[in-house]
């Protein structure tokens, strides 16, 4: 199976999804990562701390496009303990990707489609509370509309801190993936993020992680679990 993961920002993919990336890697899954946004530039300050000021000088502009390197690089360590060969980073505004063109953003999620001609899709889900990943599911869903186009699913994953968020709108999965036996993993993807986790009790922390997993595995009945909604699923 041919997997392409479309996730607005860095971390969202582990966060989300860390298990299940780990189960089709080693099922021999061709798998592909793509970053939409970088990430980070939405705090507005240096060593990641968000700030009112929105404006920052040219000094800070270097230093930020240094922090967005490393970034960068914990995505890539991330992936490869997800045994993920395939990343691609794009230069999105982070938080910020309601002042571009939504058809600029289709376009890039096309173009993707059409290299890896993946089976199936998964990205950000709808009712999310950031904005960044509110367009990045409408955008794959406009570009994986059904004419013309062979994608055969298209899934979306929760991120903690955002999915949970979002009042009024809930999460609903209708579709859990077994991950105790990835789990250990997927904790360990996400702590490659140096500025992404944090202590208990923030959502992105590795008390968290467990304490969700835990939550999706007694719902569908295993000891840990990854949920996801199914948007559609064509079979041919």
């Amino acid at each position: 199976m041919k997997v392409l993961i479309i996730a607005a920002h860095p971390d969202d993919d582990v966060l989300g999804m860390g298990g299940t990336i780990l189960k089709h890697s080693t099922k021999g899954d061709r798998v592909k990562v793509v970053y939409m946004t970088t990430g980070i530039t939405a705090r507005r300050s240096l060593e990641y701390h968000n700030i009112t000021n929105y404006e920052y000088d040219l000094k800070q502009n270097s230093k930020l496009k240094k922090e967005i390197e490393r970034l960068r690089q914990d995505a890539r360590t991330a992936c490869k303990f997800l045994q993920v060969k395939e990343v691609k980073f794009y230069n999105y505004p982070d938080n910020e990707m309601d002042t571009v063109p939504l058809l600029k953003v289709i376009k890039t999620i096309e173009k993707e489609i059409d290299e890896s001609k993946p089976d199936r899709i998964y990205t950000n889900h709808y009712g999310d509370l950031n904005i960044d990943h509110r367009i990045v599911f409408n955008a794959t869903l406009t570009a994986c509309r059904p004419i013309g186009n062979k994608i055969k699913e298209l899934i979306c994953f929760e991120v903690i801190s955002s999915s949970e968020w979002s009042y009024p709108t809930n999460f609903k999965p209708n579709y859990f993936v077994n991950i105790k036996s990835q789990l250990d993993k997927k904790i360990r993807a996400m702590q490659a993020y140096r500025s992404e986790i944090r202590k208990f009790p923030h959502p992105r922390s590795v008390n968290n992680l467990k304490m969700v997993a835990g939550r999706w595995g007694t719902v569908s009945g295993n000891y840990a679990a990854e949920a996801f909604e199914i948007i559609r699923k064509i079979d041919i």
